[in-house]
């Protein structure tokens, strides 16, 4: 319960955990040897009888972490890995981070631009609730994809500052319209 919510909270509202998910990855990573599982009684006077159980990431799962965070081909921007592999970005070596953000804003900038021309070619088409769809839709990924290329040139402001030996700036905080439409 307490790892599901963990995992939760750091993928933020858009990405929920299911326990259907979180059992059988548990098991599959126990089997491979990336985590251990300490196992202990419940506490004297605890409302719950269960025994509690705790994962440990062992050596080998801190290698796979690191050999999964390394990987910054196509998969790591699309839809599916994207926020989980952001969500870890701290861990992540700036010049894997610039691939999957320049990965990522150009995959959505070639989405972006099929919608706009197939919407041209059936505008006429659609009645008004349609386009409307149409219309949020080019606005959300218009929306990220200057997000995308906001963090791009902080990560190369940040990195420049590190090479001249300065620390780095502090993220810059999002405008209040890009929260309300995230």
């Amino acid at each position: 319960y307490e790892l599901r919510k963990q995992v939760n909270g750091v993928l933020g509202w858009s990405r929920l955990l299911s326990y259907g998910s979180l059992y059988p990855a548990l098991k599959k990573m126990l089997k491979a040897g990336w985590i251990a599982e300490h196992v202990s009684a419940p506490e004297p006077g605890a409302t719950s009888r269960r025994q509690r159980i705790v994962y440990e990431l062992t050596a080998a799962g801190d290698e796979q972490f690191k050999r999964l965070m390394a990987d910054v081909g196509p998969s790591a921007w699309e839809d599916d890995n994207f926020d989980v592999r952001f969500a870890f970005f701290s861990r992540t070596d700036i010049g894997a981070r610039l691939r999957i953000l320049e990965g990522r804003r150009s995959r959505l900038q070639e989405r972006l631009d099929r919608v706009q021309h197939q919407l041209e070619k059936t505008q006429k088409q659609m009645d008004r609730y349609a386009m409307e769809l149409q219309r949020h839709g080019v606005e959300s990924v218009e929306r990220e994809v200057r997000w995308l290329s906001e963090l791009i040139n902080a990560e190369r402001r940040d990195d420049e500052t590190a090479r001249l030996g300065d620390p780095p700036a502090p993220p810059a905080a999002p405008a209040a319209s890009d929260i309300q439409h995230q």
